[in-house]
């Protein structure tokens, strides 16, 4: 059966402004659906040098721990946490652990890696691992009308329902969230194609416009002088 002591920490660097957050609100809206009352959530971001991301860590009974994958890896801060969780590795028993993986990459396949190492850190700190939700194409979620998400969280719901009621995590749900998990072989001269025109990089562009790094998209600093 689930834990009834199950807490959120969203490891994006955005805090609550990120697309991680949205999407562990709606898994936590199934839960609260079953349970009655709402899992904490806390940012990462905002803990600074603070040691209570660690303690809240360490009284749970379960934890859901989301962050973004960027360019295969995770953040800095999610992994300076993870760092200092080391300790609790020497406890008889850990908490329940879930993880979400969310990236603004297409291909779910990006984030395996991730989960692979999730899994080994759940037994390193002697936790029973639920499970991974890994969903890609990810970085527009809170650019989106709140209609175009609807079956994102909806999906999100259910699977905090699930966790509420059995403990588990609906593997059909999972592998609608996850998909496309690769692009078929057919696919890649159409996204070749697609990839040379300036469309794709729209919304990095103009990240790189506002941050006033634009002209240097293409620096090579640590490259050979």
């Amino acid at each position: 059966m689930p834990s009834t002591r199950l807490v959120a920490l969203n490891g994006s660097p955005r805090g609550r402004r990120g697309n991680t957050p949205l999407m562990l609100d709606a898994f936590l809206d199934g839960v609260e659906e079953v349970w009655g009352t709402r899992p904490v959530l806390h940012h990462l971001a905002e803990a600074g040098d603070s040691e209570e991301p660690v303690h809240v860590f360490g009284e749970a009974s379960a934890v859901l721990l989301g962050f973004p994958v960027y360019t295969d890896a995770m953040p800095g801060i999610v992994k300076a946490f993870i760092e200092a969780l080391e300790p609790l590795c020497a406890r008889p028993e850990g908490p329940e652990l879930i993880f979400l993986v969310q990236s603004g990459f297409p291909e779910a396949i990006h984030s395996r890696a991730v989960e692979a190492y999730l899994e080994r850190l759940a037994a390193r700190l002697r936790g029973r691992y639920v499970g991974t939700i890994v969903k890609p194409s990810g970085e527009e979620t809170r650019l989106r009308p709140k209609e175009r998400n609807a079956t994102l969280f909806a999906r999100l719901c259910e699977l905090g329902r699930s966790y509420a009621t059995t403990g588990e995590l609906d593997a059909k749900v999972l592998a609608l969230l996850a998909s496309p998990e690769r692009f078929p072989w057919w696919l890649s001269p159409v996204l070749r194609l697609f990839f040379r025109t300036n469309t794709v990089n729209f919304l990095w562009d103009r990240q790189l416009r506002e941050n006033g790094v634009f002209e240097e998209r293409f620096a090579r600093p640590y490259a050979p002088s």
